[in-house]
């Protein structure tokens, strides 16, 4: 019967004190659920059968004490098989197990283990030896459980090895990480400061520029206004002028006396036929005529014709 449901209703019945049989009933399951409502059945026979595997929930049967799983075609355990640390007498003879899980250490309560006819690991099987009596198979339950917690020290330490490397390596790439971030902050100072020192530059080279730019109209003018005085006549320096100014407050005296003795001379001698003096008086009679017209010219000249 390969049906594992159509052999739960009936469970109860092949149940013998606390003992099951469920040997040579051609099953390819293993019937969990109706098994965990049975805790009375301490002691499971589930051999010649043609089990496979054990599904993982299997290990939550923590009551049995006794169970045998020979007669199958098992090739491995669960790997928290060492739940049942109730189980003190295991028989797994002829299955295809070569190994067994780590977790068969944690199985203290175990005291009688019959391994043979298993393709099993060299070292497994040179611990485990024969079991071809109550003593061998005391015995080999006994070494097994002492290689098997071995085995699981090391893998333990195997264990811890690889989370010391991991965190190593975390570490160190947390610290990669770290210094990356050092690093792009202090590249983004820098930038920060080479653009503020840039910046800072163009400021000041604009306003050079506009320096330049506000000085160049003051000295175009400057240059302006210099070529325009350049093109007048220069005017003698002021020290010049006084003495050019002195030295004609001194000659306009004699020549104005000049003038009027030349004059008198014209018009009272008899130099006054002359030709130069004939011009003379004519200027004069004209000049004196002009002047009339200005009644104060002639007022003077009235005082003076009277004196």
């Amino acid at each position: 019967m390969t049906k594992t449901g159509s052999k739960g209703g009936n469970l109860r019945d092949k149940l013998d004190g606390n003992e099951l049989d469920l040997s040579l009933s051609d099953l390819n399951e293993v019937p969990v659920k109706e098994l965990a409502a049975l805790p009375k059945a301490t002691v499971l026979d589930l051999s010649c059968n043609k089990l496979s595997t054990l599904p993982s929930d299997f290990c939550s049967l923590t009551h049995l004490v006794k169970l045998d799983l020979s007669q199958n075609k098992l090739q491995q355990l669960p790997a928290d098989f060492g739940r049942l640390v109730n189980l003190q007498h295991l028989d797994l003879l002829n299955n295809r197990l070569a190994t067994l899980p780590a977790s068969f250490a944690q199985l203290k309560s175990l005291k009688w283990l019959d391994l043979k006819d298993n393709p099993l690991d060299p070292v497994l099987a040179k611990v485990a030896g024969d079991c071809l009596d109550e003593k061998q198979c005391k015995q080999c339950a006994n070494k097994v459980l002492q290689h098997m917690k071995a085995v699981q020290a090391d893998q333990e330490r195997e264990r811890q090895r690889r989370l010391e490397v991991e965190r190593e390596a975390e570490k160190k790439r947390e610290a990669k990480q770290r210094a990356k971030e050092a690093q792009d902050r202090e590249l983004r100072k820098r930038e920060k400061a080479e653009e503020k020192e840039r910046r800072r530059k163009e400021y000041d080279s604009l306003k050079a520029s506009k320096r330049e730019q506000e000085k160049k109209p003051k000295k175009e003018a400057n240059q302006a206004q210099k070529s325009k005085s350049g093109s007048r006549p220069r005017k003698p320096p002021p020290r010049k002028q006084a003495r050019s100014w002195a030295v004609l407050k001194l000659l306009l005296p004699l020549l104005l006396l000049f003038i009027g003795g030349g004059l008198v001379a014209c018009r009272l001698t008899a130099l006054q036929q002359q030709p130069l003096c004939a011009s003379v008086n004519t200027i004069y009679d004209n000049a004196v005529q002009g002047l009339r017209r200005h009644e104060i010219l002639r007022w003077v000249l009235q005082a003076d014709s009277q004196q």
